[in-house]
């Protein structure tokens, strides 16, 4: 594992939510889904929406810019526009922070 970044509180990511968090300067987007915290790259591969900003259902993401949809816990397209899957990140949970390693 690489080096940890905190980007956010367990109590600003409550259950069935998400949030564009920037990682030094990575835009990266964070979910939990049932209590677990999953990380993947904040950009929408379509044309650049913030992935953070979209609507969680389940364990997929809506991008709020044209509806694309990726599966949160492995970074895979759902749905078009977009044709290319998103990084995932490893996240660690230290008492109250979220940390993700984007190495």
């Amino acid at each position: 594992m690489g080096e940890l970044i905190t980007v956010a509180r367990l109590s600003e990511l409550p259950p069935g939510t998400c949030r564009h968090v920037d990682a030094r300067g990575r835009a990266v987007a964070i979910f939990n889904v049932g209590g677990t915290i999953h990380a993947i790259d904040g950009t929408c591969t379509h044309l650049g929406g913030p992935l953070g900003e979209g609507e969680l259902e389940g364990t997929v993401v809506t991008c709020p810019w044209h509806d694309a949809q990726f599966e949160v816990t492995t970074g895979q397209v759902v749905s078009p526009p977009a044709g290319q899957s998103v990084a995932t990140y490893e996240v660690v949970v230290e008492g109250e922070e979220i940390q993700v390693d984007i190495s």
